[in-house]
């Protein structure tokens, strides 16, 4: 199993890395661990990897070109475009560490055990563009209903819980089977509960920086973070929506709550 992780950060996983389960996984070589630092794909002297997001709103977003480079850097091919989306491999997933994405849960990490290669991309700022999301990461995770500063301390929960499912990595197999929720199969019901659980709590209506979040017209349920777009206008092949980049605010407002309540349905119905 092979991890990357793209990070501006890269100084921040000298020491989780180096210790435990994680430690051995690397010296016997049941696990590599990448760090790639975000910044060697930027082309501006000031090593720019954010930018103010289209229609308004406080805090930066980072570039959809870093993160695309970077990512096909390390994959050695390229991801397609508009035109013509690359094909995915199935042995390798591509994960957005994000606020707003599903929650990562032990099914999942299970998952993720079956695979060659992940590749974690650490957001940080107000957000990621969009784009990123949609057409490079095969899928957008979060680790739970609170704020943190970046995807960094996610990242590595990700890579120690997949870790320690790999064959080998605990020494002892039996360990893994008869830990909390190694009996919970599924990763959710359609009733937005979690097996054999009660229905998940509510979290306080903040997004990813701590700021009040929309709240849905139809319930009083906080919704996930409206999507993030920053320039380029058009990145290949991909473009803006035309309401943020028309000027007139109240259409904004009207598509980010829109498009925070349907991102909300696709990865939170329970929030929804």
């Amino acid at each position: 199993m092979r991890f990357d992780l793209i990070t501006i950060f890269p100084e921040f996983f000298t020491g989780p890395l180096d210790h435990g389960i994680l430690r051995r996984a690397r010296e016997t070589g049941l696990v590599g661990v990448n760090v790639q630092d975000l910044r060697e794909f930027t082309k501006d002297r000031h090593r720019s990897v954010d930018d103010r997001p289209f229609g308004g709103g406080e805090g930066m977003v980072l570039k959809p070109e870093p993160l695309f480079e970077a990512v096909e850097s390390l994959l050695g091919c390229g991801v397609g475009d508009a035109s013509k989306p690359g094909a995915a491999d199935p042995k390798t997933a591509i994960v957005l560490m994000s606020a707003a994405g599903k929650l990562f849960r032990q099914e999942t990490a299970r998952r993720y055990a079956q695979l060659e290669r992940i590749v974690l991309i650490c957001g940080r700022y107000e957000g990621v563009d969009e784009r990123v999301a949609e057409h490079l990461a095969t899928e957008e995770i979060s680790i739970g209903d609170f704020v943190l500063s970046g995807g960094e301390l996610p990242a590595m929960v990700v890579v120690d819980a997949v870790t320690r499912l790999i064959p080998g990595a605990l020494g002892n197999e039996a360990s893994s089977q008869n830990e909390s929720f190694s009996a919970i199969k599924q990763e959710s019901t359609a009733s937005g509960e979690r097996a054999g659980q009660a229905p998940l709590p509510q979290p306080e209506a903040v997004n990813a920086c701590g700021r009040t979040k929309p709240e849905s017209a139809v319930t009083n349920y906080p919704l996930l973070d409206f999507p993030h777009y920053t320039r380029p206008a058009e990145y290949r092949g991909w473009g803006v929506p035309e309401v943020l980049i028309g000027g007139n605010h109240a259409e904004v407002a009207k598509w980010r709550r829109a498009a925070a309540l349907e991102k909300t349905r696709r990865n939170r119905p329970d929030l929804a």
